[in-house]
């Protein structure tokens, strides 16, 4: 995926920031303390299994960082954004 069309598609899922230029998107999401972020990372999770496209995650007290990339394309695809938009929606 090319610079371009991934500055389209990042603008559309809020909170979300391309890294390594194009090769993934990032978001990190806060919670309250660590049961919460442990709660989101599972529905992340469930999102993830149920649509065959799975993230990296990090969790910590207080924070829950999702990250996608089609590791198969070794970059992004629509498809990561489209599972963006979905975590998104759990918020």
């Amino acid at each position: 995926m090319g610079a371009e069309e991934a500055g389209r598609l990042i603008s559309q899922v809020s909170g979300w920031t391309l890294e390594e230029g194009t090769k993934g998107i990032r978001r990190e999401f806060r919670f309250r303390n660590f049961a919460e972020a442990m709660r989101f990372a599972r529905q992340v999770g469930e999102i993830a299994e149920a649509e065959g496209h799975h993230p990296d995650l990090s969790v910590g007290w207080g924070y829950c960082t999702v990250r996608f990339r089609t590791h198969a394309i070794r970059g992004l695809h629509e498809n990561d954004f489209i599972m963006a938009a979905k975590v998104n929606r759990l918020l």
